[in-house]
């Protein structure tokens, strides 16, 4: 019993209270995005969106509650078959999924609808960090590194047959788990040069980013060689460095016209011009933006939002509840809740940095990544600086899986940091 109650007074409370803040706010701008003030809609009323979110956020505390009741131990020891069991639901889902919005993503059970894809990054962070602390593995070996791109590409695999490609881009974030656990900076580097190049393609000819690219090596060989040695090897390689990045964007326009689905290639057309389509893939984006910058500083009230009331943005309650918050709360309440989700980041870096095992450390960092990477392309994307790719707002959109899956990915890493006095150094 005492045990208990130590576990409880380390529960790290500056998070969990940020985690209610959260939730709360999410509650309050779901009932804001669906209320009718005809209908007088009621927040307890299940049926409606927001009184499902109250029975998904209540059902989400007797989750915590069970996370930490288990041992902290169970998380490392059965990440493999928690892993596995999420690759047989992705599998299942292609068999006996039910399309929704053109991807065959969701199982059916009963009124209720479950998604794996958001519990496949559960388990895979698990898995991943099981892995990647293993004594014999080191990050810097090949046959190590192939196997845990395997660990990761398969369940993306599996999403994107789904047809779910937005979900599968989250895995791009387990970069920085495996940055901070010893992968060369060539790896990530080469990840944030090809998704420059790539935006950059969007916007300009490879005529001219060619160009670009041969004065940017001129630079380095005028200015930056001459203080190393200009040996033939070197020259040699920074000549099939800068090659590879011209080759790669003058693909791009290729990769787009050639490889991608035709309605990808309207959501990377409305982002460089919102107007191409504006009454189609477009008019997301354009309504967003209008319903944010209608909030102005202080926004329009809670529940005054006329955007929100004539549904002017479709999923406003899901993928774009970013909108309710900018149109209602205006920039003060957007930036209060940018800045609340910064603090989240920085608290969760803060606790992974002071865990005593290198699982515990590895796990927080998942978490911190995955987290982010929803952050900074959902609300991207409402104003129109990111690709329409249909992720939730953790702990904001409407939806039970991903408050389930979110709550669950946060708690266990806060059930790790809690047992932290009580754990040996295994870093």
């Amino acid at each position: 019993m005492a045990r208990n109650e130590h576990i409880t007074q380390n529960i790290d409370w500056l998070t969990v209270l940020i985690y209610a803040a959260c939730v709360t706010m999410g509650l309050f701008n779901v009932y804001a995005a669906v209320y009718n003030p005809e209908e007088q809609t009621k927040l307890f009323d299940l049926s409606n969106n927001a009184g499902r979110q109250l029975m998904f956020i209540g059902s989400a505390g007797f989750l915590i509650i069970a996370i930490l009741v288990i041992d902290h131990k169970f998380w490392e020891a059965f990440a493999p078959i928690i892993y596995g069991f999420c690759i047989f639901l992705l599998l299942a889902v292609l068999v006996i999924g039910s399309d929704i919005n053109g991807s065959k993503s969701w199982i059916k059970i009963g009124s209720f609808s479950l998604q794996p894809a958001e519990f496949a990054k559960l388990g895979t962070a698990l898995m991943i960090s099981k892995f990647v602390t293993q004594p014999s593995v080191n990050l810097t070996k090949f046959r190590d590194l192939l196997l845990t791109a395997g660990i990761i590409l398969l369940p993306m695999l599996l999403i994107i047959l789904s047809k779910e490609t937005g979900c599968a881009l989250v895995f791009a974030s387990f970069m920085v788990v495996l940055y901070r656990e010893g992968i060369p900076g060539i790896y990530p580097s080469i990840l944030l040069i090809a998704i420059t190049l790539f935006i950059l393609s969007l916007f300009f000819s490879p005529l001219y980013i060619s160009l670009g690219l041969v004065v940017l090596a001129i630079i380095i060989f005028r200015f930056v060689l001459p203080r190393y040695d200009r040996n033939r090897k070197t020259i040699i390689n920074l000549s099939v460095i800068f090659g590879a990045m011209m080759l790669f964007s003058a693909s791009v326009d290729f990769l787009i016209k050639n490889v991608l689905q035709p309605h990808h290639r309207k959501r990377i057309e409305v982002l460089i011009d919102p107007k191409a389509d504006p009454m189609g893939k477009g008019w997301n984006v354009i309504q967003s933006k209008i319903a944010i910058g209608s909030g102005r500083l202080w926004g329009k009230g809670f529940l005054d939002g006329t955007q929100t009331k004539f549904n002017f943005v479709p999923e406003q309650h899901t993928d774009f509840i970013f909108c309710t918050i900018g149109e209602e709360h205006g920039f003060v309440g957007s930036a209060a809740v940018v800045l609340l989700i910064l603090g989240l980041m920085c608290r969760l870096i803060f606790l992974a940095e002071r865990q005593r095992t290198r699982f515990a450390r590895a796990y927080g960092y998942c978490v911190a990544g995955i987290l982010f990477f929803h952050f900074l392309v959902n609300i991207g994307m409402t104003i129109g600086l990111m690709v329409v790719i249909g992720i939730p707002l953790p702990f904001f959109s409407y939806g039970g899986s991903s408050m389930w899956a979110f709550t669950i990915l946060l708690f266990i890493f806060l059930k790790l940091d809690a047992q932290r006095p009580f754990t040996l150094s295994r870093t």
